[in-house]
């Protein structure tokens, strides 16, 4: 949660009062952290489930996780990027309002985002998916059954698809 630190000095030392158009009181609301953790909660799942079905689409394909990752992040990021962008600039707009509360939930929220979607979606994601290797991909084995199963209704696919057309 840096990014709830860097809201004691913009918000409660009132350094960036003058711009943002504030008095300091020399706290913060408490409400802020929990709602910029389940903002950033959801919108990262998103993010990840993106993320993780494009390097498991490569990963199927060639079986190479090094490859798989890197491809994965190539198709997705500038996608997770421009909608990281987008979040933050709307999360920033509540800065320009008068109450106080939504400038700290805008300006939290959106380094939020950022943070999010590069750091994490971009640095430690990818590091940690190579280091694990082949440790990402084992399942307990009741998944394991679910994903031949899977397989097995894939390879039909074809066929279903002449079916069809």
């Amino acid at each position: 949660m840096c990014c709830c630190r860097s809201r004691r000095p913009c918000f409660q030392d009132g350094n960036l009062s003058g711009p943002l158009g504030f008095t300091p009181t020399g706290s913060i609301e408490p409400s802020i952290p929990v709602l910029m953790f389940c903002v950033a909660y959801g919108l990262s799942m998103d993010y990840e489930v993106f993320l993780l079905s494009r390097i498991k689409e490569e990963y199927d394909r060639t079986g190479d996780t090094e490859r798989a990752v890197g491809e994965g992040i190539r198709r997705s990021a500038p996608l997770i990027t421009a909608a990281a962008g987008i979040l933050a600039v709307s999360f920033l707009s509540y800065a320009t309002g008068g109450v106080v509360f939504l400038k700290e939930l805008g300006i939290g929220t959106a380094l939020t985002i950022l943070v999010d979607a590069t750091l994490i979606r971009v640095v430690l994601l990818p590091v940690t998916m190579r280091l694990a290797g082949r440790a990402n991909w084992w399942a307990p084995k009741a998944l394991r059954r679910f994903r031949i199963r899977e397989a097995a209704e894939l390879e039909r696919e074809p066929e279903l698809r002449r079916e069809y057309v």
